[in-house]
């Protein structure tokens, strides 16, 4: 492939993690590491003083997103160093805050070592895979996404249709306020209270307003309307 070893900077704050992945990259003489760093911050000065072509780098360090936090720093100050996550975690939360640093690849720490070098390798010569597990989610935030959407403009469009004092109520209920209250705020009878909570139910459509308050609390649709 190429004359020059590619160089390769391992971080993981378990030594043993480290050795074993050292073992795995001798297995190929294409690579060489040429440093192991226990900590973000490590990474961070190593990455600039040796200046590798990939890192192996684990999330959880020093810090539970230590990992994260040296990879955005890594990739904003060298860009062309290319980043590997190799960690236990398979979380979306991980995931994606990896990804959003600019890393290249995510490997579980149970990767083969065939599977570790493939991904070194791959990832020096810009072709990193699309791994089976993040596709998958992938697939399953757009789906989230296209869901909230769709619930988003379903809600609102109810909400325009509310009067302005159900409006009111059904910010406040959202706001954690019992209908008594709502009432005594709002200088009008606790019946009267009652009777706009169920036209707002039978506008929704749904069973109960503990259900409308769940819905629109979850899609923060008061916070939408102040920016709009």
């Amino acid at each position: 492939m190429t004359e020059q070893k590619i160089r390769i900077l391992i971080a993981d704050d378990m030594e043993a993690h480290r050795r074993r992945l050292e073992r795995a990259i001798s297995l190929n003489s294409q690579i060489e590491c040429v440093a192991m760093a226990s900590s973000g911050y490590e990474t961070m000065m190593y990455a600039v003083t040796h200046q590798p072509d990939v890192i192996l780098m684990d999330i959880e360090m020093e810090s539970q997103y230590a990992g994260i936090h040296a990879a955005k720093e890594i990739n904003e100050k060298l860009p062309h160093i290319k980043i590997i996550v190799l960690t236990v975690h398979k979380d979306d939360n991980f995931i994606f805050s990896a990804f959003q640093t600019g890393i290249i690849d995510y490997l579980l720490k149970n990767a083969t070592n065939e599977e570790i070098i493939d991904a070194i390798l791959s990832a020096y010569l810009n072709r990193s895979p699309i791994r089976p597990m993040i596709a998958e989610k992938i697939r399953e935030e757009f789906a989230r996404v296209k869901r909230t959407e769709s619930s988003l403009l379903f809600v609102i469009g109810i909400i325009s249709e509310l009067t302005p004092s159900e409006l009111q109520v059904l910010r406040q209920l959202c706001d954690g306020k019992s209908r008594k209250v709502i009432a005594t705020e709002r200088c009008v009878e606790y019946e009267t209270i009652k009777k706009q909570i169920n036209s707002i139910i039978k506008k929704f459509k749904m069973s109960s307003i503990a259900d409308v308050v769940q819905s629109v609390n979850e899609l923060r649709i008061f916070e939408v309307l102040k920016k709009l």
